[in-house]
């Protein structure tokens, strides 16, 4: 049995970015040529591919990386840099398939997942700016009762780390806007320099004996009992496939593809702000993120640009003009900016899952298949928890949170792959209009 995929080609989307431009050496890692050999063949050179590949090199086992383009070329590399807690949306919707020890034992996983992170940046001395603080940000009153329940929530879960509910008239000591009714800090999530960190990662799975091969995109595969992994110049003989692409899996797997919906997400970078103009923003140097269907997420870097995006396209479409198109939507919420100038403007794809839940499992008539996509928005540590996963069940270990997200099922998107998008859009633009009622 195989399968064949035509790589697409890259669009304006995946213009350079404010992260390339200020990235860590790039080293170029070789394309593959020849066949190789492995116990392990991982595809997609992101966060869910780097990370499974170390938790599998530290395992022991060998591992054979395939980037199509270069490492953290995709959504891995081009984020929004928020680290935040949590997986997924409404976990209680998985009681009647997971009961009620395993909704919770999914949030913990939620708050593990950013450990996981903390200890890889701190083991590898991964230079990724990594920063914490976060604050969700109230709309509307309703938004506010919600994060008190959040709060009560985290200290039921044991959350170590420090929370604090905030008010309107406290609002101004996290963002410097009139925009928001209220907050919930969290000193436990952050928000880092997300390129830098797969490359930091890229550089420790080398160090542990992984083979990365970046530019080769995958051709055709081959299922059996022993996987063969074809590039255009080079193939890969491997007991174990893991599918890591998300958002860029495209037809390598219609089954895989198929449950997961690409949206496109878009930032701009203002001009490296004074430190006055930075602490009028943002006085405590927190990521944010607000409540509405098209959020807005942002935050400082480093050298005090502000990194402002949100507008989850599902159309399938990007705008023409991404600071055109962010820009307004920026000074909406810092009309005190409107002489400043953007630097740089890029977007890209994010996975979607129809009930939010990152997809972990393996192929029910391949059982050597694993996979991890659909992260929704909370890729930085989903992935990071995905990688510790999948390596505990392709090593036999007893891995219970693998099990728990294997259970859970998940929708293939209806209307195939050039209705879906236009479907969903229509959809999220229902959502849309219910906020304004």
């Amino acid at each position: 049995m195989n399968a064949r995929v035509q790589q697409p080609v890259p669009n304006h989307a995946h213009a350079a970015s404010y992260y390339a431009a200020s990235s860590l050496p790039q080293p170029d890692h070789p394309l593959l040529q020849g066949e190789c050999v492995a116990d392990v063949c991982v595809v997609g050179g992101g966060f869910s591919g780097l990370n499974t590949a170390i938790e599998l090199a530290e395992r022991g086992l060998s591992v054979v990386l395939l980037e199509a383009h270069r490492i953290g070329w995709g959504a891995s590399g081009r984020n929004g840099g928020q680290l935040i807690r949590g997986v997924g949306h409404g976990l209680d919707q998985f009681a009647p398939v997971i009961g009620a020890d395993g909704v919770r034992e999914m949030k913990l996983m939620g708050l593990e997942a950013v450990e996981i992170v903390r200890q890889r940046v701190e083991r590898f001395q991964i230079p990724c700016d990594l920063t914490w603080g976060y604050c969700d940000l109230a709309n509307k009153p309703s938004d506010l009762e919600g994060f008190a329940e959040d709060a009560e929530q985290l200290r039921s879960l044991g959350y170590r780390h420090q929370t604090r509910l905030l008010q309107a008239h406290e609002m101004h000591s996290v963002v410097g806007s009139d925009r928001y009714v209220g907050g919930l800090i969290d000193m436990g999530s952050g928000h880092l320099h997300p390129l830098n960190l797969a490359l930091g990662e890229a550089a420790a799975a080398q160090h542990l004996g992984v083979r990365l091969f970046e530019q080769s995109a995958v051709t055709r595969i081959d299922y059996g009992a022993e996987v063969k992994v074809h590039t255009r110049q080079g193939s890969v003989r491997a007991k174990t496939l893991v599918l890591g692409c998300n958002a860029y899996l495209n037809g390598l797997n219609p089954e895989l593809s198929g449950k997961v919906l690409p949206a496109g997400s878009y930032i701009i970078a203002t001009e490296p702000l004074s430190h006055a103009q930075a602490q009028a923003v943002l006085p405590q140097n927190m990521a944010v993120c607000d409540q509405r269907v098209a959020l807005d997420y942002y935050r400082l870097s480093a050298d005090r640009r502000l990194l402002f995006g949100g507008a989850c396209h599902y159309s399938g479409r990007d705008p023409q003009d991404i600071a055109a198109y962010m820009r307004p939507k920026m000074l909406k919420v810092f009309p005190q900016l409107a002489q400043v100038k953007i630097d740089y403007q890029w977007g890209g794809m994010i996975g979607i899952g129809a009930n939010r839940l990152p997809q972990i499992g393996r192929l029910k008539d391949q059982p050597n298949v694993y996979y991890a996509q659909a992260y929704s928005g909370h890729g930085v540590n989903a992935t990071h928890l995905a990688g510790k996963l999948l390596a505990e069940a392709i090593c036999g270990q007893q891995s219970r949170g693998f099990d728990l997200f294997a259970q859970v099922p998940h929708m293939t998107f209806p209307g195939g792959k050039h209705l879906r998008s236009p479907l969903l859009a229509l959809g999220m633009l229902w959502h849309r209009l219910k906020e304004l009622v």
